[in-house]
């Protein structure tokens, strides 16, 4: 780059020259950034199914421009004697400085570190699904070196600083597989027909794209059903069943658990089975 510079010939000691040479210097940084930045994305592509290689690819990514533009940014006050000379004397009573700098850039760092810890330690992944609580939940789109995007199912990106959420718990639901035990809660009278009642959830589960048979060829053989379908509890009111489902996406849970519930309770009037009534308006 500096034979590159030499040869126009820059007038450094004046005003334009300076000018000049510093928007050369930018753009020669952002044609490089861009180009390398231009592969990356080619090989983020090629990684697609590759959770921990594309992770680490896209934070790379991230981290391009960045260094690419502390490196010109440096090499313009190296190379430049009016901004060398300038740098000498700040950098002279650097005790102060150096204190306020690094405690104005504490933050910063703090999510930089955290960043780099969260691509190599992998508690999550760039399209995994995670939960940090009630209201942040949803898909991670992208980790950067400040803040980690996840976009939730609302199509709505939570922004979290990256030293927060290394901090944090978090509920990872595709780190091993994509496979989850989904639990399913139904009500019915008093006098609803049990039996019934569980043949009728454990037809309608099967019937439903997502649902997967999870037994072992050692269960099918012992004739254990697909549909683990288990009286809970028994209240005045009613008695409460719940149905163990494996679903093959998490991402799907919701949709299934609805659709689900839909179809149990449309049988459950055809068929007559018993269905809770509040205590007050038995009386």
């Amino acid at each position: 780059m500096k034979d590159f510079l030499s040869k126009y010939q820059f007038n450094l000691d004046s005003f334009f020259g300076i000018l000049g040479y510093v928007l050369v210097v930018v753009f020669v940084a952002w044609i490089v950034s861009r180009i390398i930045r231009y592969f990356i994305v080619l090989l983020i592509k090629h990684k697609k199914t590759d959770r921990d290689g594309r992770t680490s690819i896209q934070f790379f990514r991230n981290s391009v421009k960045f260094f690419i533009g502390i490196f010109g940014i440096v090499y313009i006050i190296i190379t430049v004697p009016l901004f060398r000379s300038k740098a000498a004397f700040i950098f002279s009573g650097a005790g102060i400085l150096a204190a306020i700098i690094g405690f104005a850039a504490q933050a910063a760092l703090s999510n930089l570190i955290a960043g780099a810890f969260i691509v190599i330690f992998r508690p999550f992944r760039v399209g995994d699904y995670i939960k940090l609580d009630e209201a942040r939940v949803g898909i991670v789109e992208d980790i950067t070196l400040r803040h980690t995007v996840i976009n939730n199912f609302e199509n709505k990106r939570l922004i979290i600083p990256n030293s927060v959420i290394s901090t944090d718990s978090v509920l990872n639901h595709t780190i091993e597989d994509f496979q989850v035990l989904s639990f399913n809660n139904f009500k019915i009278g008093l006098r609803g027909d049990i039996d019934l009642t569980r043949r009728i959830i454990q037809e309608e589960a099967v019937k439903l794209p997502k649902v997967i048979d999870n037994r072992t060829p050692e269960q099918v053989i012992e004739g254990i059903d697909q549909i683990d379908v288990r009286v809970i509890d028994i209240y005045p009111d009613h008695i409460h069943i719940r149905a163990y489902v494996w679903v093959s996406e998490p991402f799907l849970e919701f949709k299934t658990k609805c659709a689900l519930k839909e179809a149990v309770h449309k049988r459950f009037i055809e068929e007559g089975v018993d269905l809770p009534i509040p205590i007050f308006e038995r009386l």
